[in-house]
């Protein structure tokens, strides 16, 4: 059995590879008082390179769990999420509305990806 955690502290790793296959820990936004929009943008940018980091990519993604402080953000943070995503490789998602960590966070995220060998 093959299993590598990266950037492992007391409570969590940031990513944990089983298998080739990559598990994230939730990436929020790097600023955190950014419009829902920022946000998004820069969550998936600590997605991307949290993905680069263990290699893998979101050509890669298998699923994906967006976590929405108030779902009359869906659409707006569906235009950054629809552009970001390759064409043809849109993985499993699911967004739910929740109760975040920090209120001024709007959008969290959870990823599954495939390593790209």
């Amino acid at each position: 059995m093959t299993l590598q955690r990266f950037e492992t502290g007391v409570r969590m790793s940031r990513a944990v590879v089983h298998h080739d296959i990559a598990y994230l820990c939730g990436q929020v936004a790097a600023d955190r008082h950014a419009d829902i929009a920022g946000q998004t943008e820069t969550m998936l940018a600590k997605v991307d390179a949290l993905l680069a980091s263990v290699g893998s990519d979101r050509d890669h993604l298998l699923s994906a769990t967006l976590y929405l402080k108030d779902m009359a953000l869906f659409d707006e943070m569906n235009r950054v999420w629809d552009a970001w995503v390759p064409d043809g490789k849109a993985p499993a998602r699911a967004c739910v509305e929740a109760r975040m960590a920090s209120p001024e966070l709007l959008v969290e995220i959870s990823v599954v990806a495939a390593l790209a060998r």
